[in-house]
């Protein structure tokens, strides 16, 4: 414990002795006179084990009051204490489907917009701890903001957004897992193999939140690139967007059907031991929230407990103030 004001210590080392000295001084006078009366017959003297009951009770309130005033004087140098507090701390890693199909309206306004504004809801109530950063894949992969606690900067991220060409789920939870790693990370390549781009390591509160429709037309295998997440740790929470029943959309000229593909989201989540979302409106997409398994540490906080030793200082009054009024029938 330390204290703002040390020099306010220094009162109760001068108050409370001097109080105690005048309370000496005080009972020293009660005792002379109450024997000079009992010697004049005028106070009747009481039984010896009243007395050793009594004499022992009326030390009891001027205890809690001197107790409580030495709480309010060490109040005014102003404690500090450092108080330990959980809080969440981990990676998440948003990774969007960019992809031609994700213009279909099967979710309004489209695919695309409504994980948008699931993600945009997401990041914000996400604690300041959490760092977030955006994913965009189709044919390939780009990290579009590293992970930071910056929300401005993710929610930037977010709304530059734009759907073009295929889809490769591999390709975008192998960027996901770059993003998380901090280096390129690479599927099997035997041109890596031994260096450090084919060592992932491991991230155990680090999590990829993947909004797609699932509809793979590129590699890699999305399933290898879920265990090589599985291997370093990580959970990918798919988040399926459309409709099973599925629509067509217009790409480069031509009508394209297209559907929400949830078999293969749901082995992405299985295989890393994440969870899989069907998302039919905004409001679900959120949810996601809820179900991210971060890590919770325990971290000390520097705060000031003023108000704690004022509470307990005002607890001794009252107490003291009771058992005066029970004891003697007043409160002094």
């Amino acid at each position: 414990m330390s204290f703002a004001w040390p020099l306010a210590l220094l009162l109760p080392f001068v108050v409370v002795p001097l109080l105690v000295a005048g309370y000496r001084d005080l009972l020293h006078h009660r005792v002379d006179r109450r024997a000079r009366l009992e010697a004049l017959g005028l106070v009747p003297t009481p039984a010896t084990g009243g007395r050793r009951a009594h004499d022992r009770r009326r030390h009891v309130v001027p205890v809690l009051f001197l107790a409580a005033l030495t709480l309010l004087l060490l109040s005014l140098a102003r404690p500090h204490a450092t108080i330990s507090e959980p809080r969440r701390e981990g990676t998440v890693v948003l990774a969007f489907d960019t992809s031609g199909s994700m213009v279909a309206t099967d979710l309004e306004p489209t695919r695309l917009e409504a994980a948008k504004a699931a993600a945009r809801t997401f990041v914000e109530r996400q604690p300041a701890t959490i760092r977030v950063g955006v994913v965009a894949f189709g044919e390939s992969g780009l990290i579009t903001q590293l992970p930071t606690t910056d929300r401005a900067q993710v929610l930037n991220a977010i709304d530059r957004l734009s759907p073009t060409g295929g889809t490769a789920l591999g390709r975008g939870i192998q960027t996901a897992l770059s993003a998380i790693a901090g280096h390129t990370v690479r599927l099997d390549d035997p041109e890596t193999a031994g260096t450090e781009e084919s060592d992932v390591g491991y991230y155990g509160s680090s999590a990829v939140v993947l909004l797609s429709d699932g509809e793979n037309t590129d590699g890699p295998d999305p399933q290898e690139a879920a265990n090589l997440a599985s291997t370093a740790g990580v959970k990918i929470y798919p988040i399926g967007i459309g409709s099973p029943d599925g629509t067509v959309v217009e790409i480069d000229g031509f009508q394209v059907a297209t559907a929400l593909d949830e078999a293969v989201l749901r082995q992405i989540a299985t295989r890393t031991n994440g969870e899989y979302f069907n998302a039919a409106d905004e409001r679900q997409l959120a949810e996601v929230y809820g179900a991210l398994d971060l890590a919770w540490t325990i971290q000390g906080r520097r705060t000031e407990v003023t108000a704690l030793f004022a509470g307990a200082a005002a607890l001794l009054l009252l107490l003291g103030a009771g058992l005066s009024f029970l004891w003697y029938g007043r409160v002094i």
